[in-house]
């Protein structure tokens, strides 16, 4: 599996667990919970953007994103 690939599954992960924690379970979840997994996201995008570039990293934190929280089936 490619670094590209590892980091697009830990992205989709952060944006699966911060998309729970503002619609799921509890109706709010704490700001510092949802900022740290922000936080991490950012992290991330910054080293895709080291291997891929600024424009080909924001294109798959945004798609990577929408992957992962949209129902399946649609």
């Amino acid at each position: 599996m490619s670094e590209v690939e590892k980091l697009r599954e830990k992205i989709a992960l952060e944006c699966q667990a911060m998309h729970h924690l503002m619609y799921d379970f509890a109706a709010v979840a704490k700001h510092e919970i949802i900022a740290h997994h922000y936080e991490a996201i950012a992290s991330y995008q910054g080293q895709l953007e080291s291997l891929v570039g600024n424009a080909e990293a924001s294109t798959i934190i945004a798609e990577t994103y929408i992957n992962a929280i949209e129902p399946r089936g649609m």
